[in-house]
């Protein structure tokens, strides 16, 4: 059955930004739980880092949980707690492979499930897990969102908004080290401008098990690549409202889209 969405000229997104515990899920949990605190009834869509149950790791086999394991249990009582979407992604054993997969969990207990595409070449992370085949369109209140994981922002072809496959704001989760934040900070401003939409970017902060740095630089950024709140290298949970009004009066004014480029993805990507 096909579902009909009410479209809500505002739409709520809770940016949590946040230190890890490396490898240690029930730890991150209970961290990440005290930010949701005053949320409830207050916003749509709460949006955690990348790998929020245990850092960005490549020990998949001694730390990733089942496709319906404690987390995504834990983010369906949450989700309903909150009655807001709960999205982050988990390192996850599904058969005998192993992803690094976003959840998007819904209030009624629904949920969906997004595979990172691009692995991070440079921490082998090819080697230790298998790559997503398809985009994931979700919808939120009448909003189309699509959400994708952090080496994903560097290919603006899997990110591209087009016709048949559109979407409003753009959302990624991260783990985006110190020694790169100039390319995220460009990159997500980029995303933003190109396909004139909003983007959501949520970055950790602290310092992972790898000795690696984070600084966060975790953002809202408008349909003009204008930045909704200032930047921060601290553990924050922030709510910012998105104008579904503002973007699609833009979007009339000025609709470069409707120049875009035809194409087609060939091979795993574009089935």
């Amino acid at each position: 059955m096909r579902r009909i969405f009410a479209v809500m000229s505002t739409l709520d997104v809770t940016l949590i930004q946040t230190d890890l515990a490396w490898h240690d899920p029930a730890a991150n949990r209970a961290r990440l739980q005290k930010h949701f605190g005053g949320l409830a009834g207050k916003t749509d869509l709460i949006v955690l880092p990348e790998m929020f149950t245990t850092g960005f790791t490549m020990e998949a086999e001694s730390v990733a949980e089942a496709a319906n394991g404690p987390t995504v249990v834990w983010m369906r009582e949450q989700a309903a707690a909150l009655g807001a979407v709960v999205t982050g992604s988990i390192a996850t054993r599904d058969g005998d492979r192993y992803y690094n997969r976003l959840v998007w969990m819904r209030p009624d207990g629904t949920h969906e499930t997004y595979d990172k595409r691009h692995l991070f070449r440079m921490a082998h992370e090819q080697d230790h897990y298998s790559a997503g085949v398809r985009r994931l369109i979700v919808e939120l209140k009448g909003w189309k969102m699509l959400p994708l994981v952090c080496y994903d922002l560097r290919f603006p072809v899997w990110s591209r908004n087009r016709a048949g496959d559109a979407y409003d704001v753009l959302l990624y989760v991260a783990n985006w080290p110190e020694r790169r934040r100039y390319a995220w900070q460009t990159l997500i401003k980029a995303r933003a401008i190109e396909n004139l939409s909003y983007c959501i970017a949520v970055n950790r902060v602290g310092r992972d098990g790898n000795g690696v740095n984070y600084t966060g630089d975790s953002a809202a950024i408008d349909y003009l690549g204008q930045p909704m709140m200032p930047p921060s290298e601290q553990e924050f949970a922030t709510t910012v409202t998105h104008d579904k009004a503002a973007l699609d009066g833009f979007r009339a004014r000025f609709p470069a889209h409707l120049d875009a480029d035809e194409f087609q993805l060939i091979g795993p990507s574009g089935r």
